[in-house]
């Protein structure tokens, strides 16, 4: 086990302990390494670094929402990676992306990646998905949480399928900017 596994692993089971500064620094930790994985996998296909800000925070999210899966016996970075990948995949699909290869070994990939981009706290993401308007929230969670479809959200919530894909942009990059203000305060 390398250090930098080490390292992650007891900061993510101090969280689970409910510690919430190794929480915080664990995510700080996450977030260049995410951001710099969904870079390179995506403006190597000619997508939008935009896309990549997306991805890392329905990650960054997905980690909150499903840390208590996390077994303390087993490595963190591979668990990470099953998550960073499966949302890298689901984002391919849901947009309609050419056939793009995400091998499983990314893990070591994703455990030496940094852009050495500005760390980034933490936040109860109930709390954080609460301050989005009702609608945007309710398209956020059925796509990116409950995994269903823009056509199956539009139906349930009365909306165009356009309107959901705006509403889930636009809250994923508000959901963004609440995390970069409430780590400058």
């Amino acid at each position: 086990m390398t250090n930098q596994e080490a390292e992650l692993k007891a900061l993510m089971i101090a969280s689970q302990r409910g510690d919430a500064a190794a929480y915080r620094v664990l995510l700080s930790k996450l977030v260049p390494r995410l951001r710099g994985y969904y870079k390179r996998r995506l403006t190597g296909v000619g997508r939008s670094a935009d896309e990549a800000e997306d991805l890392l925070q329905e990650t960054l999210l997905a980690v909150h929402l499903k840390r208590h899966t996390y077994d303390p016996e087993a490595l963190f970075t591979p668990w990470l990676q099953a998550i960073a990948r499966y949302k890298l995949i689901d984002h391919l699909r849901s947009t309609k992306a050419s056939r793009m290869d995400v091998p499983i070994e990314d893990h070591l990939e994703l455990s030496a990646t940094d852009d050495h981009a500005a760390a980034e706290g933490t936040h109860d993401m109930t709390s954080l998905l609460a301050r989005l308007p009702l609608k945007t929230r309710q398209a956020i969670e059925a796509v990116k949480l409950e995994g269903k479809s823009v056509a199956e959200t539009a139906e349930r919530y009365g909306m165009s399928e356009s309107n959901v894909k705006v509403s889930i942009h636009r809250g994923l990059k508000a959901l963004a900017s609440f995390l970069r203000k409430d780590s400058d305060t």
